[in-house]
C-alpha cells in the first residue's frame, strides 16, 4: 500500500551523504543519569539503519526549556553517553545544530557514524520556526528525517520548517506511529470503540466532540463519567465532578445520537468517603445509590463485563485515559481488567488497540498488557491533538 508520505525506504543510495535526523531525546533525569530511556530506545531503528546505510547521521533534539539561551544544564552533551549504550556504537558530539562548529564537527565523521548536535532550542528561532535558522540548518545537511511523533504538534525550525528545504522523510518511529493512528481512526476496521478516560471534561472536550463522529462505542470513565452522569440526573455524592459543564455534556449526548454513536457510561461505581488506598468505607453500589459523603472512584465489575463484551463485538480500540483512580489499589480494577480484555483480543486477532497518552502508558504497563496492544504512542500532546482531529504540523509537512 502506497504511503502519503516518503520513508526511509524511499531515500535510494545514502552513502556518505549528511542525514539530519529529528528525534526526540527528552529524557527524564535524576542525579544526573537518565532515569527512564524508552525515548533513547525509540531512536534506535531509523539511526542504526541510516548508519548501516552508510550516511553521516547527525541528531537533532531539544533538551528541557532553555528559552532560546545557551544553557550549560539542558546540553546534549549529557545525553552522548546514554544514547552511545542504548545504540551500541560510538556517538560524537557537536557543539551546534548550525554554522561552523557543525560544519567542523562534520567534516571530521566517516561514513556510518552517529553525531548529536547542540539543544537546538539554544537558538531562539527554533521555537519560532525562523526560515534564517532553517536555511542555516539545512545548509548542513542533505537530507531530513523526522522521527519524533511526539514533537509533530510543533511548528518548529526542527520538526516542521527543515521539512520544506531539505528532501523529507519519515523516520521508522514516526511511521510506525502514523501507520498506527491511520488504522485507529484514518481508515479503521468497524465497529470502532474509543475508551476516554481522565479527571476532567474540560481537558478532553476536543477529544469528546471528534470522537463522537468517529466512533461507534464512545467509553467514558475516570473522574469525567461523573460529570456526564450529573447531566443526565445522577446524584454524585462529593465525587469529582464538573456540574458547570453540564450542558456541554448534554451537547456531546446530542452529537453522538445525531452519529450513531453508543456513549457508555458506568450503571454500577465503586465508591469510598475518603480517597486512600482500600478505604474502610469501600463499598460497590448502583450509580443512583451514591450517598451524599461518598465519591465514585472506579467502574464497577457489572459494568466492566458489559464493556468487555461491548469490546469483543468490535474490531478497533483506541484508547486514552484510566476508568478510574487507578494509581490508588483498588481502584485500578476496571482499568486493568479491561486493558486485559482488550489485550486478549488483540492477541487473538480481532481487535487492534492503539493506545496513547501518559497515564495511559502507565495504566497499560500496570496491567502487565502494554506488549499485547498493537500499538502504543508514548507521545502525550501529540497523540491528544490527534485524537481531537487536529493537524500536526510536523506530520502535514512529510506529507509534501
Amino acid at each position: 500500500m502506497t504511503k502519503p508520505f516518503k520513508t526511509l525506504d524511499d531515500m535510494g543510495d545514502i552513502t556518505g551523504k549528511v542525514v539530519l535526523v529529528r528525534e526526540d531525546l527528552n529524557v527524564p533525569m535524576q542525579d544526573g543519569s537518565v532515569s527512564d530511556d524508552t525515548r533513547l530506545r525509540a531512536a534506535m531503528p531509523t539511526v542504526l539503519e541510516l548508519a548501516d546505510r552508510g550516511a553521516k547521521v547527525l541528531v537533532l533534539a531539544h533538551f528541557g526549556r532553555p528559552k532560546g539561551q545557551k544553557n550549560p544544564e539542558y546540553s546534549l552533551s549529557k545525553i552522548t553517553r546514554p544514547f552511545s549504550a542504548a545504540l551500541g556504537r560510538e556517538v560524537q558530539f557537536i557543539p551546534d545544530c548550525q554554522g561552523e562548529a557543525a560544519l567542523d564537527g562534520i567534516k571530521v565523521m566517516r561514513n556510518g557514524d552517529i553525531a548529536i548536535l547542540e539543544n537546538t532550542r539554544f537558538h531562539g528561532g527554533e521555537e519560532k520556526n525562523d526560515p534564517a535558522l532553517a536555511d542555516a540548518m539545512a545548509a548542513i545537511g542533505d537530507l531530513y528525517v523526522n522521527d519524533a511523533f511526539s514533537a509533530a504538534h510543533r511548528a518548529h525550525v526542527s520538526t516542521e520548517g527543515l521539512a520544506h528545504k531539505l528532501p523529507a522523510f519519515a523516520g521508522r518511529s514516526m511511521e510506525k506511529e502514523l501507520d498506527a493512528l491511520q488504522a485507529a481512526l484514518g481508515e479503521p476496521m468497524k465497529p470502532v470503540a474509543a475508551v476516554v478516560g481522565g479527571a476532567k471534561v474540560s481537558t478532553k472536550l476536543d477529544v469528546l466532540n471528534n470522537l463522537v463522529t468517529k466512533v461507534d462505542h464512545l467509553i467514558i470513565g475516570g473522574g469525567m463519567a461523573n460529570t456526564f452522569l450529573h447531566a443526565r440526573g445522577v446524584d454524585v455524592g462529593k465525587s469529582l465532578c464538573e456540574k458547570d459543564l453540564a450542558e456541554t455534556a448534554e451537547a456531546i449526548f446530542d452529537a453522538a445520537d445525531a452519529a450513531g454513536c453508543t456513549i457508555h457510561l458506568p450503571y454500577d461505581v465503586v465508591v469510598a468517603k475518603e480517597f486512600a488506598a482500600n478505604p474502610a468505607s469501600l463499598r460497590t453500589c448502583n450509580v443512583h445509590e451514591v450517598a451524599a459523603d461518598e465519591m465514585i472512584l472506579d467502574v464497577g465489575p457489572a459494568a466492566v463485563e458489559a464493556l468487555a463484551d461491548a469490546l469483543k463485538n468490535c474490531r478497533t480500540l483506541v484508547w486514552n485515559g484510566p476508568l478510574g483512580a487507578f494509581e490508588l489499589s483498588p481502584f485500578d480494577t476496571a482499568t486493568v481488567a479491561l486493558a486485559k480484555t482488550a489485550a486478549a483480543l488483540t492477541k487473538e486477532g480481532q481487535l487492534t488497540s492503539v493506545a496513547g497518552g501518559g497515564d495511559t502508558v502507565a495504566a497499560l504497563n500496570h496491567a502487565g498488557v502494554a506488549a499485547d496492544f498493537s500499538f502504543v504512542s508514548t507521545a502525550g500532546g501529540a497523540f491528544l491533538e490527534w485524537m481531537e482531529g487536529k493537524e500536526l504540523p510536523g506530520v502535514k509537512a512529510l506529507m509534501g
